[in-house]
């Protein structure tokens, strides 16, 4: 079976770093990273500052906020918002998400981050999980929207 191990290079564009524009409640955020961390805030007011940060700087500083009460219970369903809306406004990611075709996608990493990712073969691989669900949407669509128009 295929595997993409790690959001590098050629797949760089897998990662929640890589640039593209999304938005959270109503704010504009230069990567998904940027707008998940923004999300954390407890705070409205003090999801602004990372609408202008660099990704790991934003990572970095939603290490530090007041984190709101609920974030475990929503952060897969924020990230797989996010991931959804990245691939869906920008069409040359689309594309090229749609060809890793039918790869396992793996955000390996050496930060241990286990929870999103898989360090030294172990990990939940969350981020990639959503990744190829989103994959499997987008691809839904388009079969939709091609059947739709042979009608």
């Amino acid at each position: 079976m295929n595997k993409i191990e790690r959001f590098k290079g050629d797949y760089a564009f897998l990662s929640n770093f890589h640039p593209a524009i999304v938005f959270f409640d109503g704010r504009m955020y230069p990567t998904v990273e940027n707008a998940f961390q923004a999300a954390k805030c407890l705070h409205e007011e003090d999801r602004a500052q990372f609408a202008t940060l660099a990704p790991g700087q934003a990572k970095r500083l939603g290490r530090k906020i007041k984190m709101r009460p609920d974030w475990n219970s929503i952060r897969l369903d924020v990230m797989r918002d996010l991931v959804l809306q990245k691939f869906r406004n920008h069409a040359e990611l689309q594309e090229k998400l749609l060809a890793t075709g039918d790869a396992t996608l793996v955000e390996g990493n050496q930060w241990h981050d286990t929870f999103w990712g898989v360090c030294n073969g172990v990990g939940q691989n969350n981020l990639g999980q959503i990744l190829m669900n989103v994959r499997g949407i987008l691809r839904d669509e388009r079969a939709m929207m091609e059947r739709a128009c042979e009608v």
